[in-house]
């Protein structure tokens, strides 16, 4: 196929600028993290690098099937000195594909003429809901129903078979990649100085090698027991980006065919690598947590009517690290409307946590660090023209890193299962949860020693000013529609308010009774597992009221930011060394 630009050169140039492109680095090839390492350690570090750029390589045609050939393009008119093809590729490595959203939820669309599809590389492009719909219809009616349970998993890619469907592993329709990496972190593993982690990258690399999700399970579980390795290296699978699957459940015929034949509706992953330095002191702050997760677990609404991934007991299955970073690759680099923060993995849909695994929360120190005098200036300005004057003494950007914390192991909190029958909503109702965890348990945590009074003041009025947004987002985007949710919810309920002129009071006091009074609410639907009060309960608070979007006109003139990219010195170092 042909391409063409989808953006123009002035809007390209706008775009790659660094008023409008954040740039978040990673370590440098000169770093003392670095440097301290045993010398096999930095071999293993090399082997996770390549590693981690094929797991790259296969999730740009999980995202679409055109991004690597529109890479190849790219690279072909650099070569011929093409300058809008220079600023495309900047963004297309920043968004790891041709589709992004950006942070202010438009759709960037790099290569002209291309559709964003909802079943994104998972599903034939023409493939249109309604005959989904009705070929998975006609396929359980006709008894078919091993086939159709393979096109309803996470691990697969589906093709057209004549008038059906039919499903392959990734691990099968990528092999030779999969072959590759594996023998990759064979090889990383063998120079690894930390035995533990010699048996994950093992256990991983066998994953690799056949399409089998009980091999997965396997290294999830090893994956998620290692506290004190000096390295990282993680596979991530999560699901908010296929928007195809789930639509099952709004087929009333379908869904209760599905339900039937004990189908389970899950959406397709996709795949990220993550390689880095595990950070001592970091790693040790955030483990001060570890200690009071029972407690948390046992003051959460209906304790008694669900299993949670965390035990009342103490028997905590739930690793914590902080990680300098080296490469993000794939789904966990791809700076898109925002980057993440932290990591808790597993997810819920995974087959480790039904073989005794538990979870592991993964914290991006380079990632949430403001380092260069022209950000914190651009955020005193924005606290000057949307927070409360006598609110200020509370904001500390430091507290954005506790509240991640809270909101990281609130996803082991809460029901572990039954939320897939939220279908599409069940993303924005699980991090709604996450979020109204970390603020309903600081009066809790305040009480038991873990916070101050005044850490506490600092985490809500943090909270609540970096929840304000620049646009109103699209359902897609689930962190950011919770975002939205619960400025709703919070100013319904009095304890917080946008005035006409878009300046934000937050009435510290009542933050953490009404979190309190969310969470609850929220717990309930996940319980019942009732798509249809789901979607009520998200349309219901998914209101952007006028002062809202007078603020977001106000943060738009204050930050021109629309997307951002990762610079990683020392992974392009070690890329390019010979093993």
């Amino acid at each position: 196929m042909k391409y063409d630009y989808g953006l123009s050169t002035k809007e390209l140039e706008k775009r790659a600028s660094k008023d409008c492109l954040v740039v978040k680095k990673m370590l440098d090839k000169n770093s003392i993290e670095f440097k301290n390492l045993a010398d096999g350690d930095k071999y293993t570090l090399k082997c996770l690098v390549k590693a981690a750029r094929i797991i790259e390589k296969i999730n740009m045609e999980l995202d679409s099937r055109h991004n690597l050939p529109f890479k190849k393009f790219l690279e072909d008119e650099i070569k011929k000195g093409s300058k809008k093809a220079k600023l495309t590729k900047i963004l297309f490595d920043a968004q790891k594909g041709i589709f992004a959203l950006d942070c202010e939820s438009n759709l960037v669309i790099l290569a002209k003429g291309l559709e964003k599809k909802p079943g994104c590389g998972f599903y034939p492009e023409d493939l249109e809901k309604e005959e989904f719909h009705n070929i998975l219809i006609k396929m359980i009616e006709e008894n078919k129903i091993d086939e159709v349970k393979k096109i309803l998993n996470q691990r697969s890619v589906v093709e057209r078979k004549g008038d059906e469907l039919i499903a392959i592993d990734y691990v099968d329709k990528f092999s030779e990649d999969f072959k590759a990496a594996a023998q990759l972190l064979l090889r990383a593993s063998c120079t690894s100085t930390d035995l533990d982690f010699r048996e994950y990258l093992r256990l991983q690399s066998e994953a690799f090698l056949k399409a089998d999700a009980m091999l997965d399970a396997y290294a999830d579980k090893k994956w998620a027991q290692l506290q004190n390795t000096p390295l990282e290296f993680t596979i991530t699978r999560e699901n908010y980006s296929d928007e195809m699957t789930q639509t099952v459940l709004e087929n009333e015929k379908l869904s209760a065919l599905l339900e039937k034949h004990n189908i389970d509706v899950i959406s397709k992953d996709y795949l990220g690598a993550r390689v880095g330095i595990v950070n001592k002191e970091g790693t040790d702050y955030i483990l001060k947590v570890k200690d009071f997760l029972p407690l948390m677990a046992q003051n959460m609404p209906f304790c008694d009517q669900y299993e949670q991934v965390i035990s009342k007991k103490d028997d905590i299955s739930q690793t914590m690290v902080d990680v300098d970073l080296i490469e993000v690759a794939g789904d966990v680099g791809a700076f898109r409307a925002g980057i993440t923060l932290a990591e808790n993995l597993p997810n819920n849909d995974k087959l480790s946590l039904t073989i005794g695994g538990g979870r592991r929360n993964v914290y991006h120190r380079q990632i949430r660090f403001i380092t260069s005098e022209d950000a914190k200036q651009k955020l005193q300005e924005r606290l000057d023209n949307i927070l409360d004057k006598s609110l200020h003494q509370y904001y500390d950007d430091k507290m954005d890193h506790p509240f991640t914390i809270g909101h990281e192991n609130g996803h082991s909190l809460g029901p572990k299962e039954g939320c897939e029958a939220l279908g599409k909503y069940k993303s924005i109702i699980e991090e709604n949860k996450a979020d109204m965890v970390s603020l309903s348990m600081l009066d809790i945590l305040v009480e038991a020693g873990l916070y101050t009074k005044e850490e506490r003041d600092k985490i809500i009025v943090t909270y609540a000013s970096d929840n304000m947004l620049k646009s109103k987002p699209t359902l897609s985007q689930a962190h950011r529609v919770r975002s939205v949710m619960q400025n709703y919810y919070f100013i319904k309920k009095g304890a917080m308010s946008i005035s006409d002129e878009g300046v934000l009071y937050v009435n510290i006091d009542e933050m953490v009774p009404t979190a309190r009074e969310m969470l609850s609410e929220i717990i309930k639907i996940q319980m019942e597992g009732d798509f249809q009060k789901g979607e009520k309960y998200v349309n219901d608070n998914f209101i952007w009221t006028t002062q809202m979007e007078v603020m977001s006109q106000k943060l738009k003139k204050i930050s021109k930011r629309l997307n951002g990219t990762t610079e990683h010195e020392l992974a392009d170092m070690l890329f390019e060394e010979e093993i």
